[in-house]
């Protein structure tokens, strides 16, 4: 059972997509859109890029 103090993110293929939306997308309301998407998931882009980091490598 998962501890009920651990933040709880969305799936890995969802944040993904979030993160070819804001790189890849050439329409700039994409581009915005995957990133207040991950924003308001993790708090910054910086702490999504360290939980994809520790998921991608672990």
């Amino acid at each position: 059972m998962l501890n009920s103090e651990e933040k709880q993110y969305p799936p890995l293929a969802l944040i993904k997509t979030w993160v070819w939306m804001m790189v890849e997308s050439n329409v700039p309301e994409i581009n915005e859109k995957g990133r207040q998407n991950i924003i308001d998931s993790f708090g910054s882009l910086s702490k999504a890029n360290e939980y994809l980091t520790e998921k991608l490598q672990g």
